[in-house]
């Protein structure tokens, strides 16, 4: 069993570049996180101040360790969450066969 992560993040109006800036800062180190098994960012090609990722960890606790991390609090936390109109979340646990 994994957990899954999805998220939506909506930039306010002329935030969109700080955002997409923050997420090519965020992604490389996030994907060498140890407990990291997958992470993409997706940007809407309708509405460029869309954003949504699809992240998978070995559990919560890898999942919580990334929103602690240096590189998440200071490229999430510190550039683009302030920059963001809305943010969702949603958690899944995969199933096994």
């Amino acid at each position: 069993m994994a957990y899954v992560v999805t998220a939506k993040w909506t930039a306010k109006e002329g935030e969109e570049e700080t955002v997409l800036d923050a997420i090519r800062k965020l992604t490389p180190p996030s994907r060498s996180e140890p407990g990291n098994r997958y992470y993409q960012a997706a940007r809407d090609p309708e509405n460029p101040r869309v954003f949504f990722f699809y992240e998978i960890y070995d559990d919560e606790d890898a999942y919580k360790a990334h929103g602690a991390s240096e590189h998440f609090q200071r490229y999430g936390f510190g550039q683009a969450i302030p920059a963001l109109e809305s943010r969702e979340r949603a958690f899944y646990e995969t199933i096994d066969p």
